[in-house]
């Protein structure tokens, strides 16, 4: 027999004593490690990068080098009006998330109850759009509202004096703004209700609720986790919007986001347009931590 012997797969190799052992990771987080170190490159990194020009000299870039609150002070000056981009990104997002959550809801319902073997195809129908540029869409609504656009001459050639103004308002912002984030409200809501049980509804039915009964004390509390994703969903998205203001509204109204864009581009001060930023996310990420703190994730994910 040869004098080195073969170890076996679960032998235990024996360690002097007082040598160190190195730590071994379990196996969970080597697994996870990846992910973690994308997750830290791809996001954690940028972010840590935003806030320390958010405290750099302003109109300079001394990042990691300096610490001001200037930017800060520049911001919260009364004679500042870049409340009021704030006030306009955060009135636009609510008011786009209560109409939307009541145009989706009813379409919602068809695709889970209604539609059937059409469900699919509705579905497809929805899901399309997000395969052509947001750009490319909004400009299509620009011809199609343009004067002697498409509906323009179109009214013209029936006989009608014309179609009306309504380019280039906070309006048509919004308009944009609920066109292009309607998908991201509908397919929340969607699994919001095919996470109800039809069991339980079939139940109350059977025992003489009425189908306003049923809808408020049975669809609409277990379908909340899926309507409050959809409604947090559309907010972070819509909060941040910059191009229905400009191409849709013609900047008739000045987002906090274009207000972010002017300070790193045509201003060429870094430290100011973080500064925005930063106030931004704290105000859309404490929004976010407060309905999500409201969501049974477990139940969502069907751990249990």
């Amino acid at each position: 027999m040869s004098s080195a012997a073969a170890v076996a797969p679960d032998a235990t190799v024996p360690v002097a004593p007082g040598a160190a052992v190195a730590p071994r990771l379990p196996a969970g987080l080597r697994c996870a490690l990846p992910v973690i170190l994308f997750l830290l490159a791809g996001f954690v990194a940028p972010l840590v990068t935003v806030a320390a020009y958010a405290f750099a000299t302003p109109k300079s870039f001394d990042v990691f080098r300096s610490f001001t609150l200037d930017n800060f002070a520049t911001i919260v000056d009364p004679a500042n009006t870049v409340w009021t981009s704030f006030a306009w990104s955060l009135v636009l997002a609510t008011v786009t998330v209560v109409l939307l959550a009541i145009v989706a809801y009813p379409i919602a319902y068809g695709l889970d109850r209604v539609f059937g073997r059409w469900s699919g195809l509705v579905g497809t129908l929805f899901v399309f759009p997000l395969f052509v540029s947001e750009n490319v869409r909004l400009y299509g609504w620009v011809l199609f509202f343009l004067k002697n656009g498409v509906l323009d001459g179109f009214l013209k050639w029936i006989g009608l004096s014309g179609g009306p103004e309504v380019l280039f308002t906070p309006g048509m912002t919004l308009f944009g703004m609920v066109y292009v984030y309607l998908p991201f409200m509908l397919f929340p809501i969607t699994l919001g209700l095919a996470m109800v049980p039809r069991d339980l509804i079939d139940a109350a039915r059977d025992l003489g609720a009425d189908r306003l009964s049923i809808w408020r004390d049975i669809e609409l509390p277990l379908a909340m986790p899926g309507i409050l994703i959809g409604m947090l969903l559309t907010f972070v998205l819509a909060a941040g919007a910059v191009a229905e203001a400009k191409i849709l509204g013609g900047q008739s109204i000045i987002p906090i986001t274009q207000d972010i864009e002017i300070a790193f581009t045509y201003a060429q001060n870094w430290p100011l347009g973080s500064a925005l930023a930063v106030i931004l996310m704290v105000i859309v990420s404490g929004l976010a931590l407060a309905v999500m703190g409201r969501l049974d994730l477990d139940r969502i994910l069907g751990r249990r």
